[in-house]
């Protein structure tokens, strides 16, 4: 094949792995899991083998409740990977799970001139490959 022929690269796909395939495959479901330390009980995001609090392995995986308020966000209004050149302008943005983590992610479906800090918004998938989904928000 030539260099010509090749796809461009897909920088919005997941690569996942043995430990976050339960992640990814739940995303794909239209859930989206967060992972709780067994010993202090502080629940976490993004999936890591250990509790950032602590140190425990002892973490299991969680499903969110979806639901989860704005902390901050920025209007990206140019990047030059695609596909993301094609979706200006976007929401890139912070906010704090219900369940207390904070994740970084994108608020879909919302006019930037409503988005308020603290502001109520819930889990959504954007399907971005065959069986492959990623976690935004929406206002809920």
């Amino acid at each position: 094949m030539s260099t010509d022929q090749r796809a461009a690269p897909r920088f919005d796909l997941p690569e996942a792995d043995a430990f976050t395939r339960a992640y990814w495959d739940a995303a794909a479901e239209g859930r989206l899991l967060i992972r709780r330390c067994g010993a202090c009980g502080v629940a976490h995001h993004y999936p890591r083998e250990f509790c950032p609090r602590c140190w425990s392995e002892d973490v299991t995986w969680e499903r969110a409740n979806g639901r989860a308020t704005l902390y901050t966000w920025s209007v990206v209004h140019r990047n030059d990977l695609p596909p993301f050149g094609s979706r200006v302008p976007y929401v890139a943005a912070v906010v704090d799970l219900a369940e207390g983590p904070r994740m970084m992610t994108e608020i879909v479906d919302c006019d930037e001139g409503v988005l308020r800090v603290g502001m109520a918004v819930e889990v959504t998938f954007r399907v971005v490959a065959e069986g492959v989904a990623v976690a935004v928000f929406r206002p809920s």
